[in-house]
């Protein structure tokens, strides 16, 4: 099965038909999305500001972290979900959008960028804790602020090249 295949059986399932059909499922499920990735990017953005010892430098980074984390990864499920609901409605259209495809690429620059602070440079915050942190952190957090508001940017952008 081809791509083009696949994402063509993604629009005729039932849920892709409901969603592109009904006047109140998009939307909904769109103002969901929306108000998930505003959660994700601003519990990221806390994060990011203390990693570039801008905010919260009264906070270590592991308390932080610990205390908006579950908020970003629940945000972040419930985007994925409801991002990938709106894909079904029109996902050869979405596939063939450059600010679509920009926008996975983005995430999945931004996905790297975490892992990797998260097995490299995480792992001496006990050395940094509660002061300055490294460069390693201040790149990890400066590029994640940069992935996402392109994320953001291009989220928005799809809607009016679709």
């Amino acid at each position: 099965m081809t791509l083009h295949q696949l994402f063509a059986s993604l629009e005729a399932t039932p849920v892709g038909t409901a969603i592109r059909e009904s006047t109140w499922l998009f939307p909904t499920i769109e103002t969901t999305h929306v108000f998930a990735i505003t959660l994700v990017l601003g519990s990221i953005l806390i994060v990011d500001l203390r990693l570039l010892n801008l905010a919260s430098r009264n906070r270590s980074v592991t308390e932080l972290t610990r205390e908006v984390l579950p908020f970003t990864w629940g945000a972040f499920a419930l985007a994925a979900v409801t991002g990938g609901l709106l894909f079904t409605s029109s996902a050869l259209k979405y596939s063939q959008n450059l600010q679509f495809k920009t926008k996975m690429l983005l995430l999945i620059i931004a996905g790297a960028n975490m892992l990797v602070f998260q097995l490299y440079t995480y792992r001496t915050v006990a050395s940094w804790d509660r002061s300055a942190p490294p460069t390693g952190a201040r790149v990890a957090g400066a590029l994640s602020l940069a992935l996402w508001f392109g994320v953001m940017s291009l989220g928005r952008w799809i809607g009016f090249t679709t």
